[in-house]
């Protein structure tokens, strides 16, 4: 979705519910998540940008209601600690210690 200097913002698609399904992949295809001090212990990004969580976020959820079979979907808008984390990002190339 955006690339910026050794980090990329994406956008994923689970497949399944498997639990930390996208921290472990990214972790072994070498793109661990920004903020994750299980599958990112040993390549740790150092930002001069404090965030001290996962840098991950579900922006749509959805499922198959298991009474009705309606599907039912909600979305959820960026965190601001998230959304912070971006804009200075966007706003500065010399972000990583």
């Amino acid at each position: 979705v955006e690339r910026f200097p050794g980090i990329t913002l994406l956008r994923c698609k689970l497949e399944t519910g498997r639990t930390h399904q996208i921290r472990v992949h990214m972790q072994h295809i070498g793109h661990p998540l920004v903020g994750d001090t299980v599958y990112n212990a040993s390549r740790r990004t150092h930002l001069k940008i404090p965030f001290p969580r996962q840098a991950l976020h579900a922006e749509k959820l959805g499922l198959i209601h298991p009474v009705t079979q309606e599907f039912m979907q909600w979305e959820c808008p960026l965190p601001p600690d998230f959304a912070s984390l971006l804009k200075a990002l966007r706003d500065n190339t010399d972000w990583i210690k």
